[in-house]
């Protein structure tokens, strides 16, 4: 029979025909016939499979196969002995030159009729070790997808014990000189099936002996980090790490990170090839590990590693966001590169010729990723713009490129940037660390204390924090002629952009520094802050006139005339106007006078005298006194532009003329009125969000700010030895002294006055009354009457006609607090938020600013804490209640913001159009160098401290290597405990096993 059937294939006749001979053949033989005719048969037919020279030939040696295992089981299981099989493995079959490719799929063929042979088990030993065998002889992706297929089907063959390690070791070693040979697209399809099939096996490995994953990967460590090899490791690696269960990251990745026994030549190229694997289409979770191991060399502090790899890899990444199939991969890990690459502009700017053509590209693509990658790249290249301006040329074209796409919000650049830096990423091993400091998670960078300076740092802090303020001041042109100014730039631009976790304000102390103060000893903060302003208003005001004198000589031009004609940067942000008027209570004559101020100074009322309201919220009295009208001329500007207010006196005061009100969130078009204060108390009683209130008035013997402000306000008798020099009257006369504000500054400064003269003990002593502080202050603003008439024809907010008076919102965003009982004592530190207009750039929707009830909830806006280098997330809560849980630390000086209304809409219109994108300015050329060359060093001093803390660690005695520690039975008691998975630490083997 077997004569025949050759006979039939052989020959010429058509495959029909063929066919049918063939099929009168098969049906004979499931007939019965001696076993000399079936082995006649079984050698035919496994020739046949084995070195047919067409598919059919071979498919009619496997249809007979099939046919004997079935119908003649002994027979074919004498035949498929462990001696022929060891002979096709280990010799092949067919002539030299020409071996057999089928040996693999013929064996697997066979195992399936011999599975329940008592030979089976010889078999199944013998395959354990010829696999092995050929893994290690490195066959091609395609025979390697074979084996694994067979013992995919047949798991009994796969290598036990030892053994297995060392087959899934010599498994990856295989796929890592995988090579597709050809570019077309089915050869490349075949590829990646072989490759899937290969990993699959390892996956399936992995599942039933977890054993085997860490030593595996310690395999592939090897080889990707190999500086020997001269051809780069196959990509298709990738396919071995997407399968590694997830939760062993942080374990692998600790423990890779700490071994000193990996160099940083091979550390970068390792990182450097898994960066390469994101153009491994279908992977999964690559995109992960390389962002994790980014991170771990970020938290010990290896940053040479980083920089050389971010700039030799991130254009080739850039480049892979042209293909849909790895460009998710490639986006995250993108994403990661340039936002934790925050110390220099340069692997950003390696980008930008590429980003207006991938844009282009991506628009016309038109799917759903395409769509959503472009917006993921506008939101980094716009954090990118934030965090490296002052390159106009080069960001033109980018930024015509995306000005479509949606714009993110600071908040949310601030947050990405604070999340990915290098210097904010976590060590575990920080703690036995002190001196590698991570920045702060808040984002916001502290300032070192120089002996007593925490006047100085908190004062600096809240002027940081009032973002308007700081975005003039980083607006400042170079060559500026303020050189007291252009020490706060820059030390407000470290502040922004530095990576340190705190900067050392030592050159602007220096400069800063009033002559009287004595070095080392604590100090005033609002003596400072007052000094400070002062000399930044006096040194524009030098400028100012400078360039009057050349504007004279016709030496500048209009642009420099116009700009230098306006207020000072001070005057605008900080610079309000009062008007004094005394009348004389004999000839009723009223002089007047106006002053400007930069800070209001609030002493406290004499304790027998209540000011507070019965409610929450304080009711707003009538205009008490209505002797006083206009004067027809107001008096010109004239004094010190600092005023200090009186002390308390012992005369009594006539009632308040306007109170201020402490308010939750009023409806646009709400009454306020000055007069009727009624109106007010029921209005507020109704508002949902009136609590905001109770922090204005809280215990009956309490203090409140508004309470401190209509007293300063409140009119008051001069008599006795404080009478009234009247002009008119010429001689001392009985008076009647009031003060009125006639302009709110833009950021409104109060001083507390708790620091007095005690006549009795000759020194200073502090009031440690506890003064409640509203999160929203509403300020009477005197105005004259025909604005009032303008005014309330417009329906402007707060303003009632015939009161002469509107109401100024303003909202708390800094509070300086004293911690001691002496101003020459104790220690300072501030609270701050951050307070922006709802509207972007300032604009007000249809005209018409937004009100109180659109802004955003005050308690939704974040809080911090300023102490020194410490800086950390606060709340509100925390604010109002740290006098009363430290009695000794009280609130001293206080920055509002004034809310934008119609008629400061151009003020903040001009603020916003001073700040470019995103409201945060562009840096000069060389305060940006600056900045990047001392992030730099930063890197490298942290780089050099944890290199010589880890040098220092590996003297002492180490447990063993880590992948052999990982892979220690978990039941074994004789591993150190200090850093238990419990403690934290990851296991026996983290960090050498070491117990701190």
């Amino acid at each position: 029979m077997d004569k025949i059937l050759e006979a039939v294939v052989m020959s010429s006749y058509p495959n029909n025909v063929k066919q049918g001979l063939v099929r009168r053949v098969i049906e004979a033989a499931k007939q019965p016939m001696d076993s000399e005719q079936c082995w006649s048969m079984l050698e035919l037919s496994t020739k046949l499979y084995l070195t047919g020279d067409t598919k059919y030939k071979r498919e009619i040696g496997k249809e007979v196969l099939e046919v004997y295992g079935h119908y003649h089981p002994e027979e074919f299981e004498e035949f498929f002995n462990v001696r022929f099989l060891l002979s096709l493995l280990q010799e092949g079959y067919g002539p030299l030159g020409k071996r057999s490719h089928y040996v693999l799929d013929y064996i697997q063929l066979g195992l399936q009729f011999v599975l329940e042979s008592p030979s089976a088990n010889s078999i199944f030993s013998l395959l354990r070790i010829e696999v092995l065998r050929k893994v290690c002889e490195r066959p091609s992706p395609k025979q390697c997808a074979k084996i694994s297929k067979l013992l995919t089907q047949h798991p009994q063959c796969i290598p036990t014990g030892k053994h297995q390690l060392l087959f899934c070791q010599q498994l990856i070693r295989c796929i890592g000189q995988f090579q597709c040979v050809s570019e077309g697209e089915e050869e490349i399809m075949e590829f990646l099936e072989q490759v899937n099939k290969v990993s699959g096996l390892l996956q399936r490995i992995w599942r039933t002996q977890t054993s085997a994953i860490l030593p595996s990967l310690k395999e592939l460590f090897t080889i990707i980090s190999s500086t020997e090899e001269q051809e780069a490791p196959s990509n298709a690696l990738a396919s071995v790490v997407q399968f590694v269960p997830l939760e062993l990251m942080d374990g692998v990745i600790r423990n890779l990170t700490n071994d000193d026994s990996i160099t940083d030549v091979q550390m970068m190229m390792a990182i450097g090839r898994m960066i390469d694997w994101v153009s491994w289409p279908l992977g999964k979770n690559i995109d992960k590990w390389i962002i994790a191991l980014l991170k771990g060399l970020a938290a010990v502090k290896k940053f040479s590693i980083l920089i050389e790899v971010t700039l030799s890899k991130i254009e080739k990444v850039f480049s892979k966001l042209l293909y849909p199939i790895v460009r998710e991969g490639a986006l995250s890990v993108l994403q990661y590169m340039l936002l934790s690459f925050q110390h220099s502009h340069e692997a950003f700017h390696l980008l930008l010729p590429h980003i207006p053509r991938l844009v282009a590209s991506l628009k016309k693509e038109d799917s759903n990723s395409a769509t959503s990658s472009l917006e993921q790249l506008a939101e980094l290249i716009h954090c990118m713009f934030f965090r490296f301006s002052g390159f106009p040329d080069l960001y033109e074209p980018v930024l015509e490129a995306i000005k479509a796409l949606p714009i993110p919000n600071e908040d949310r650049i601030k947050h990405l940037l604070g999340q990915n830096a290098w210097t904010s990423q976590k060590n575990e091993l920080a703690c036995f660390y002190p001196r590698l400091a991570s920045k702060s998670e808040t984002g916001k960078i502290g300032l070192i204390n120089l002996g007593n300076t925490c006047y100085m740092n908190s004062i600096i802090q809240s002027l940081f924090m009032a973002s308007d303020f700081r975005h003039s001041v980083l607006n400042l042109t170079e060559g500026n002629s303020q050189p007291l100014m252009t020490k706060l730039q820059w030390l407000f631009a470290f502040l922004e952009h530095s990576q340190r976790p705190a900067i050392s304000p030592e050159s602007f102390l220096s400069a800063s520094w009033p002559p009287w103060f004595t070095p080392g000893a604590q100090q005033d903060c609002s003596e400072y802050l007052k000094y400070l302003l002062d000399r930044l208003h006096e040194e524009e005001k030098t400028g100012k006139r400078i360039y009057q004198k050349l504007k004279e000589s016709s030496l500048t031009s209009q642009a420099v005339e116009h700009h230098y004609l306006n207020k000072t940067l001070i005057e605008k942000m900080f610079g309000g106007k009062m008007m004094t008027k005394i009348r004389c209570l004999k000839c009723l004559n009223v002089s007047s006078r106006e002053e400007a101020f930069t800070d209001l100074s609030l002493a406290f009322p004499p304790s027998d005298r209540n000011v507070c309201g019965s409610t929450s919220i304080l009711p707003v009295e009538e205009i008490g006194p209505q002797f006083i009208e206009p004067p027809e001329n107001a008096g010109q500007l004239m004094g010190s532009p600092w005023i200090p207010r009186k002390a308390p006196m012992a005369s009594d005061r006539a009632a308040p003329s306007v109170s201020v009100e402490t308010l939750g969130f009023q409806e646009q078009g709400e009454a306020a009125n000055p007069i009727r204060g009624n109106d007010v108390g029921v209005d507020a009683a109704k508002d949902p969000l009136s609590t905001f209130g109770e922090q204005a008035c809280a215990p009956k013997d309490s203090r409140s700010v508004p309470d401190l402000i209509n007293y300063f306000l409140s009119p008051e008798r001069l008599t006795a030895e404080n009478k009234y020099h009247c002009e008119k009257c010429a001689s001392l006369q009985d008076a009647e002294k009031v003060a009125e504000l006639t302009e709110g500054p833009h950021y409104l400064i109060l001083t507390l006055l708790r620091f007095s003269f005690d006549p009795r003990t000759m020194k200073r002593k502090k009031i440690l009354d506890n003064v409640s502080i509203p999160v929203v202050l509403k300020l009477p603003i005197l105005i004259a009457p025909e604005e009032t008439e303008e005014v309330c024809r417009h329906g402007k907010d707060g303003a009632v006609p015939g009161s002469g008076f509107m109401t100024v919102v303003y909202d708390l965003c800094s509070v300086v607090v004293h911690s001691g009982i002496s101003s020459e004592s104790g220690h300072y530190y501030c609270y701050s938020r951050e307070c922006t207009d709802t509207v972007p750039h300032g604009q007000p929707q249809d005209g018409v600013p937004k009100t109180a009830s659109d802004k955003q909830l005050d308690f939704e806006i974040q809080w911090y804490l300023f102490n020194d280098t410490r800086v950390s997330f606060s709340s509100f809560e925390s604010v109002s209640n740290v006098t009363s849980f430290f009695p000794k630390d009280t609130a001293y000086v206080l920055f509002y913001r004034q809310r934008p209304d119609r008629q400061s809409c151009l003020l903040h219109e001009a603020l916003a159009e001073a700040g470019r994108l995103h409201g945060e300015p562009s840096l000069h050329k060389d305060l940006m160098e600056a900045i990047s060359k001392d992030n730099i060093l930063f890197l490298q001093e942290q780089e050099k401290e944890a290199r010589n803390r880890a040098a220092y660690i590996s003297a002492l005695p180490k447990s063993p290597l880590w992948w052999r520690d990982l892979d220690r039975d978990k039941d074994d008691d004789s591993s150190s405990g200090g850093c238990s998975p419990a403690a934290g630490g990851g296991g026996s083997g983290s960090f050498h096993g070491l117990v701190f």
